[in-house]
């Protein structure tokens, strides 16, 4: 059903975030560096992990330190989406001491929070890796960051949800109180929707999941049902349409969920809640 989203102009959205960051930090110069440190003076840089985790937001870190300077190198040690254990180094850095340093937080609160969700994302994925569920993302992602973040789901195992209110159709039930039930409301979505746009319906009970599939749409959402309703709900389907478990979905739950059979589970904490990463970057002059 759900497939990863194509990213388009990653590197052009990804830059607007940089120098927006960048400018952020370092405004007219960054005075303690300027002050004490020579220009010319070459260093080397290494980034250690403090943690056991996954890695993701490469890119982004890459590319804040090529806004300070192209004779700054960076090689990584590991791909994205790898399990690094604590103490080990994720990459090696050469170039400008004084631009190291002034790239140096800018670099890391990208990479540490990316490798954040990554890491949470996988310990989700850890849990129901024995069931056919399929872990999803949201749109409770922070705002500007909804594309790395979603990035470091994938890298973290996980899979995009649709990536805005513009490329599927989701009705909750607001929507549903607009057009008085479940079966019009998803009936209008596919009277009206493109060829190549999902349609998917949030329902609270059995009830409304029984209206649901008499209107056939391309998934149900089970909105904070226990699991007991779960699995009747996931007999009553009977494999006719995908359904999705959402609400109250933690690390302490998920493997009760994916248990009853549900194709996806849905969990707005790997990108909301995620906490970043312990990181740590260490320079030296180069010899």
């Amino acid at each position: 059903m759900f497939e990863n989203k194509i990213f388009y102009d990653v590197e052009k959205k990804i830059d607007e975030m940089i120098v927006f960051a960048l400018k952020e930090d370092l405004a007219d110069g960054d005075l303690t560096t300027d002050y004490l440190v020579e220009k010319g003076l070459k260093g080397f840089a290494r980034v250690i992990a403090k943690e056991d985790l996954v890695l993701a937001g490469y890119l982004p870190f890459k590319m804040v330190f090529q806004h300070l300077s192209p004779d700054i190198c960076i090689a990584f040690l590991f791909e994205e989406g790898t399990s690094v254990e604590k103490g080990k180094t994720v990459c090696e850095i050469s170039g400008p001491y004084d631009l190291l340093l002034s790239g140096e937080r800018t670099a890391l609160n990208f990479l540490q929070h990316l490798c954040g969700v990554a890491t949470l994302t996988h310990a989700y994925v850890e849990k129901i890796k024995a069931y056919k569920a399929v872990l999803l993302d949201t749109r409770k992602t922070t705002p500007g960051w909804r594309l790395l973040e979603k990035m470091s789901v994938l890298a973290g195992g996980g899979t995009n949800h649709r990536f805005g209110l513009y490329d599927a159709v989701l009705i909750k039930e607001n929507h549903i109180s607009a057009c008085g039930g479940v079966k019009s409301a998803v009936e209008k979505a596919i009277c009206l929707r493109s060829e190549h746009i999902k349609v998917e319906v949030e329902v609270k009970n059995l009830s409304e999941l029984s209206e649901a599939l008499s209107a056939s749409p391309d998934l149900i959402m089970l909105d904070n049902m226990t699991c007991e309703e779960m699995s009747q709900a996931v007999e009553i389907a009977g494999g006719r349409i995908p359904l999705e478990a959402s609400g109250n979905v933690d690390l302490e739950t998920i493997t009760d969920i994916a248990a009853t059979g549900v194709n996806y589970i849905s969990v707005g904490a790997i990108t909301h809640s995620a906490r970043a990463v312990d990181l740590s970057m260490l320079i030296e002059r180069a010899e």
